[in-house]
């Protein structure tokens, strides 16, 4: 049993294919029309969501599949029955689980007990889907991915966590520039190192912008990640420095950017660079539904290709 909870679990080989599935799809929706016909998945949320719910019941509504959507108030996992339960119970019923929790030990245990696939839509630690979303729309602009510069600006989160941890294992060169005190988490680090040792990616975390110079991609995310209830304004004095605007572009010569959105437009990032020529940021929020089709091709039906 193969699920995915963050992109370690994956090798480069495996992300690789996944990719060029997702590509696939893509391009090819009408020939996995049926792909999941007669499957269910059931998609939990305890924190709430726009582009993961759409995209997941959308994408699996595509394949010829059904999707359950339950939220917090339907049953908050832990609390009205443990994980192990409910993990079991909609063993029975589904043929695979996507849940977007706020411990990355829910899913942990989760894994435990279920006896069908898990995915990660999110979590407090990693967001894989996310991070293969966004590897697929660089992909679809560089032929190789080992040759691309990818800079993230912002706040070290799990966003930073599963872009450093795939580039690592694909072999790019991935920077992350956060300010001080808001740094990615030390032990993700060490290990996207680890990774990037053997697969020659190069793996830097700097509060230094001098340093994303020649990037390709610059990346962003919010300030404040949910759950968190600090204003924005109270941080606005720490991040604006490292707000994505054309002369943040025009100094790094980034063609591209990207961003997972929800933005707060005028703060983390400008709306003349989002809906702007260099953004792919509708194109990366599409490749949601794309890449997370594959995963649960993948994942559901083995024999896909």
């Amino acid at each position: 049993m193969q699920h995915l909870l963050s992109m370690t679990d994956y090798s480069k080989e495996q992300i690789e294919q996944l990719l060029a599935l997702a590509m696939e799809i893509k391009a090819h929706p009408a020939k996995y029309a049926e792909a999941l016909k007669g499957k269910s998945v059931v998609t939990l949320f305890e924190k709430p969501s726009l582009r993961t719910r759409v995209t997941f019941d959308i994408g699996i509504n595509k394949l010829g599949g059904h999707a359950v959507y339950l939220d917090s108030q339907n049953g908050a996992m832990g609390k009205r029955e443990t994980v192990q339960d409910f993990a079991a119970n909609l063993s029975r019923w589904c043929d695979a689980i996507v849940a977007r929790v706020f411990d990355h030990q829910t899913l942990v245990e989760m894994t435990k007990y279920a006896t069908v696939p898990v995915i990660n839509s999110l979590c407090n630690l990693y967001h894989p889907c996310q991070a293969l979303a966004d590897y697929m729309t660089i992909a679809e602009h560089y032929d190789d991915l080992s040759q691309v510069h990818l800079a993230y600006v912002g706040d070290g989160n799990n966003v930073t966590n599963s872009l450093l941890l795939t580039g690592a294992i694909l072999g790019t060169t991935v920077t992350a520039v956060c300010p001080r005190g808001h740094n990615v988490d030390a032990q993700i680090l060490k290990e996207a190192e680890a990774l990037a040792a053997v697969s020659g990616a190069k793996i830097r975390v700097t509060d230094s912008l001098d340093d994303i110079e020649g990037a390709d991609v610059i990346y962003t995310d919010t300030w404040v990640s949910m759950g968190d209830n600090t204003p924005l304004e109270q941080v606005k004095e720490i991040f604006m420095p490292y707000q994505v605007n054309q002369a943040l572009l025009d100094k790094t010569g980034a063609k591209q950017v990207l961003h997972c959105q929800p933005a707060h437009r005028e703060w983390e990032i400008t709306s003349e660079v989002m809906d702007g020529p260099a953004s792919l940021i509708l194109d990366q929020a599409e490749n949601r539904m794309h890449v997370q089709n594959a995963v649960l091709l993948t994942l559901i039906n083995r024999d896909i290709h």
